[in-house]
């Protein structure tokens, strides 16, 4: 319900600040005399795009906030879904900036447009005679009849079911196209695995096997320095050993005499041990080294196969080659396997859609006892509307396509006159039939279930008499129940109001500016009476605006 609107330097409006109530509100004002800014700075509270021409004053912002009370119409899962600070009494404000940017604020919480226009949308719902292109969209239709046929409970669960589907459904199209793409490339891929395997990489240790390699292609060359090793060391006339042990005897003789050569002596003797050990192993070494061009053949094999795999596969290491092995292996376990993932994926859609298909049954038996209530009760408002001849053909036929709220085509034709062939709403009925007819469905509606405010923008038009005080009644029980706004030109809808605002203008300083002003009792009087009978008020008008403002 809107409970306050404030409006600030928009078109025509400098300030305009106002409070409503619940119940059946109406808003008169002549001619051009500012109703459609009213609605147009609503629009923009709404989500509707905004630009410089809004501004009243191209030098200040346009500031436009409107306070909601939302409690009743269970919008909590909107704000948390949307990232918005949820408050029984949510305020909602939009800037116009002098540069054209706009912003937007739910509980001064910023939002995106689309945002603002789908919460704009279960908030308030401005309907004029031109805007009935809703009574004639399907889905609307469809929300109408499951409305009256208690089944939305049972609609939203098939929803839900038909989005499993419809998951499921992705995912064996997905898992098809992953066995399409795995034949495609089976045979190469098995070639690759059998071709890595083969080269049992899981036990190599390159850096092991190059030295190796290494140490067999160059076994001559280390055979040779091995033995001219050994000859430095060993000769007998000039063998470092032999050297070095006649260097010892000088040392120790040294040692002998005098107590500061033992230092030298004990150096020289490490040194000859030290040397005698490396000798020792260099005898060692020269038994381990043998030519072997079998064994320098097969690793020089093995080291060149995992050169050329790293080069074939684009990579550097051996651990990239075991990681594509194992990617390898990974998909031909699922090719093998990818069928029986397909079957079950196709059992289990099978399921799902005999399920949609009960549910499906239920909707449509519901809904074809819905549809004769939502025609008797629509035929018997719009007779008393001034279409005591308007025929409603609705038909529901269950199909075997699974659609967003079930299996039904819906058959929504209409009849304005006695005889008359039914046609779609849309090219059977004028637009002041139409705003019947959506009056008609909204009163219906709202015994059901809890509308938005509705504002209706001159729906009235093209009536009078009998069938606007009809009107005005419908609107007046609408307001029991809901907020509803009537902007009207027809004394007999104004004065079944709780509330009735006054739309003028004024002339300052020669600059023009709008204002909405809350009527008391007897401006109400006169605002009515003035309706009647124009700008010179007559008695009798007075007296016939007293007497519709008690009936």
């Amino acid at each position: 319900m809107l409970t306050q609107l404030s409006i600030k330097n928009f078109a025509l409006i400098d300030s305009l600040q106002v409070e409503f109530d619940k119940g059946l509100t109406i808003i008169t004002g002549e001619t051009g005399a500012g109703k459609s800014i009213l609605l147009g700075g609503l629009a923009l509270i709404l989500g509707k795009r905004a630009d410089l021409s809004s501004l009243k004053d191209k030098e200040r912002k346009c500031v436009i906030e409107a306070e909601f009370a939302v409690k009743k119409y269970k919008l909590k899962d909107f704000f948390s879904a949307n990232d918005l600070d949820y408050d029984d009494q949510t305020i909602i404000r939009r800037e116009i900036l002098p540069s054209g940017k706009s912003r937007a604020f739910v509980n001064d919480v910023p939002v995106r447009l689309d945002v603002l226009n789908a919460l704009g949308d279960q908030l308030i719902d401005i309907h004029s005679q031109h805007q009935t292109l809703q009574l004639t969209d399907n889905q609307f239709q469809f929300q109408v009849i499951d409305t009256l046929a208690t089944i939305t409970d049972e609609v939203f669960s098939y929803q839900e079911l038909l989005k499993t589907y419809q998951t499921t459904q992705k995912e064996l199209k997905k898992t098809r196209e992953t066995q399409a793409d795995l034949e495609k490339e089976h045979d190469y891929n098995m070639f690759l695995l059998k071709e890595l395997e083969e080269a049992k990489l899981e036990k190599v240790v390159l850096t092991d096997l190059e030295a190796q390699y290494e140490r067999l292609n160059n076994a001559e060359d280390i055979k040779t320095n091995l033995s001219a090793s050994e000859q430095l060391l060993s000769d007998e006339n000039v063998g470092i050993l032999n050297l070095l042990s006649e260097l010892q005897v000088s040392s120790g003789k040294l040692a002998n005499i005098a107590p500061e050569f033992d230092s030298l002596a004990e150096r020289i003797k490490s040194s000859y041990i030290e040397l005698d050990d490396v000798y020792n192993e260099i005898m060692n070494l020269q038994g381990d080294v043998e030519f072997n061009p079998e064994q320098l053949e097969e690793i020089s094999g093995k080291l060149q196969k995992i050169f050329d795999l790293q080069k074939k596969h684009n990579v550097l290491a051996v651990e990239e080659l075991l990681a594509i092995q194992a990617e390898l292996s990974e998909k031909a376990q699922i090719s093998e396997s990818i069928e029986d993932v397909i079957l079950a994926k196709e059992k289990e859609l099978s399921a799902i859609s005999k399920q949609l298909k009960e549910a499906a049954k239920i909707i449509h038996k519901k809904r074809s006892e819905g549809i004769p209530i939502l025609v008797q009760q629509l035929e018997k408002i719009l007779a008393t509307l001034g279409m005591p001849n308007a025929r409603f053909n609705i038909k529901a036929q269950l199909t075997d396509q699974f659609y967003t709220n079930g299996m039904d085509d819906l058959q929504f034709l209409f009849s304005a006159n006695k005889g008359g062939n039914f046609n779609e709403l849309k090219k059977a009925a004028s637009g002041g039939e139409l705003s019947r007819v959506m009056l008609c469905i909204k009163a219906i509606l709202s015994k059901y279930m809890q509308l938005p405010t509705i504002m209706f923008d001159e729906i009235d038009t093209g009536v009078s008499g009998e069938v606007a005080s009809k009107m005005a009644r419908i609107m007046q029980h609408m307001g029991k129940s809901m907020q509803v706004f009537s902007i009207t030109h027809l004394p007999q809808i104004a004065a079944k109001g709780k509330q009735h605002f006054k739309v003028y203008k004024q002339d300052i300083n020669e600059i023009t500016t709008t204002h909405l002003k809350q009527l008391h009792e007897e401006e109400r009087v006169q605002e009515i009476a003035q309706m009647l009978s124009g700008a010179k008020i007559s008695d009798s008008a007075l007296a016939n605006a007293k007497e519709l403002l008690k009936s």
